[in-house]
Formats: structure tokens, sequence, C-alpha cells
């Protein structure tokens, strides 16, 4: 799937595997709204059922099954990780993961909609920033209580973040902000995401408009109709416009994914 081999735990394969897990596995909420509607599920997706996604339907995922089953892989493959919440304007509704790799921490994050390519240095002496398109992301220094924050600008205006809490956390500890994200008035009942990245490249769908950025260029545009939206989402994610049209029917998009 990630078209890597087994290799014991070195830091270049811990980039080629986050490389390849952004670029390969997308972030959607799709699936999530598929799911709900056919299984009336609530909780997060079991393993074999995320892989099924992936192979069968081009599936993703957000944060919690994306960032979660990709934290099961590295600590199988025998990397030294931790789960941790993240908070946004609620505490931990997000999840991350810290690989400590040499005796430095990194954060992981392929559930976040955003280009982290590869490991992202904890320990900053100054902010580390990953620009694309008309989007700056920056990973500030740690604060006193060991905590990093992440901003998401947008054309030089704060969008959107998170702050890590660097403890080590189960997944059965989010049980209830999983079971929340369900709700009819969580945002990914009320948004549509789907985002996929190369090096310097960006494909984003955001409810009825694509943000397809390039290097420092950025082309954005609406588009008309639900059926141009289901063609573009299937052209561009591979996913069936069946799938598509079943969950996106379903999502009210009126609220914005990055609010």
């Amino acid at each position: 799937m990630l078209g890597i081999d087994r290799q014991k735990p070195n830091f270049e394969v811990l980039k080629a595997i986050i490389n390849a897990h952004i670029t390969k596995i997308p972030f959607e909420n799709i699936s999530k709204i598929f799911y709900y509607k056919r299984l009336n599920l609530k909780h997060l997706i079991d393993f074999e059922l995320f892989l099924e996604g992936i192979e069968r339907y081009g599936f993703g995922g957000t944060c919690y099954s994306s960032n979660y089953y990709l934290n099961q892989l590295l600590e199988w493959l025998g990397y030294e990780i931790k789960l941790c919440g993240a908070d946004m304007k609620e505490p931990d509704v997000h999840i991350v993961s810290i690989v400590n790799y040499g005796d430095r921490e990194y954060l992981v994050d392929t559930g976040y909609a955003a280009p982290f390519l590869e490991p992202l240095p904890l320990d900053l002496t100054n902010d580390f920033e990953i620009v694309l398109g008309n989007s700056r992301y920056v990973l500030k220094r740690r604060d006193s209580n060991k905590r990093s924050q992440v901003e998401l600008y947008r054309n030089e205006l704060l969008s959107h973040g998170y702050s890590v809490n660097p403890l080590s956390r189960r997944i059965e500890e989010f049980q209830k902000v999983i079971a929340d994200s369900f709700k009819e008035s969580a945002t990914f009942t009320n948004a549509l995401l789907l985002a996929r990245y190369e090096p310097n490249y960006s494909f984003v769908i955001h409810n009825m408009t694509v943000i397809e950025s390039n290097g420092a260029i950025s082309n954005k545009y609406s588009m008309d109709t639900l059926d141009e939206l289901i063609t573009i989402i299937e052209i561009q994610f591979g996913i069936p416009r069946d799938i598509v049209h079943e969950s996106v029917s379903y999502l009210k998009m009126g609220k914005d994914a990055w609010s």
C-alpha cells in the first residue's frame, strides 16, 4: 500500500513512510459519512475496514483513523512513538504522534490536511515554516510546558491551528470526542474536505471550492453543481461517484472546515 519494504527503524525510512502516507492516502471525510450512513458507525473504524476503504474506494480518513493507524504501524516497526492529543477550540479534538529518534522528538501528523511530508522537529530554536501556495504552516518553538503550537495562515491571516499535549495517551481516551465528531453540529458533518499532497503541490476540495497549489501559486475556483463536484472528486481522488454522491448528499456543507 505504501510501497516500502519492512526495514529496521532508521530516520530515512521513517521519512519515506511519512512521505508515502501523505502522498498515497488522502485526507477526506467522505469515508466518515459513508460508514456512518451505511453502518451507523459512530466510533473509530477498525483496522480491516480502514485498509479496505483505501484499497477498494480510494478512501483515506481524518485524524482519528489516519494518525492512529500510522502510530500503530510505526510502533509495530519498532519506532519509539507515543499518541498525543491536541487542542483546537476544544481540548483533545485532534490526535497526533510524537516519535523519539536519536534523542530528538518529532511531530508526525498525517491527519491535518497539511503538507507535513516528513517528521517535524520539536526541539526548535526558531519557528519552522512550510509554505505552499497561499498557505503558510508554522510550527512554533515549544513553550515552557513542552507544548508545541501549529498555526495555519491563509493569505497571511491566521486561519486555524492546534496545540499539542505531549503526554502519552491511549486511543480509548478519545472515544467521546470521536463519537461527538458524528453529531449533526460537528464540523465534518457540515463541511467537506479532501486533500492530497505531493512535494510542492496540493489539490484541496473544501465544500464547493477547489484550491490547487503549485509552489508559491494557488488557483482557486468554485464548482456550480453537485454533479461537477462529484466528477472532480472521482477524477482527482478515485472515489467512485456513487459513493461520493451518497455521502455528499448528506452533508450540509455550511461550515468552514478551518474555522
